[in-house]
């Protein structure tokens, strides 16, 4: 699985990344996890299988949701708590669901 986390700045989900790579390797996942700004979303999204938003651009959602459906993928926001908590486990099962619902969920 690929996930692609878009914030702000690109940086301020690196230590979400590291614990999601984390979560995915006790639970047996392969997974591309990769952190990057909203402006950079487009040089990203074609190798991605979902895009998860960080809370500080929840208002992006509808936009983002847009570039979503233009490759077919899936887009939702990180649950605030998770996000602020850096619950690695939780946002990869977010993702997973995503991904395994599809574009409709």
């Amino acid at each position: 699985m690929n996930i692609l986390l878009c914030c702000s700045a690109g940086m301020s989900t690196s230590l979400l990344v590291t614990k999601m790579k984390k979560a995915a390797e006790e639970q047996g996942k392969e997974a591309t996890i990769n952190a990057v700004s909203a402006s950079e979303v487009r040089n990203y999204v074609g190798e991605a299988d979902v895009i998860l938003l960080g809370s500080q651009i929840r208002y992006m959602l509808q936009d983002m949701k847009k570039i979503g459906e233009e490759y077919n993928i899936p887009v939702a926001t990180i649950d605030q708590r998770d996000y602020g908590m850096v619950k690695g486990s939780a946002v990869l099962d977010h993702a997973q669901k995503l991904i395994d619902e599809g574009i409709e969920s």
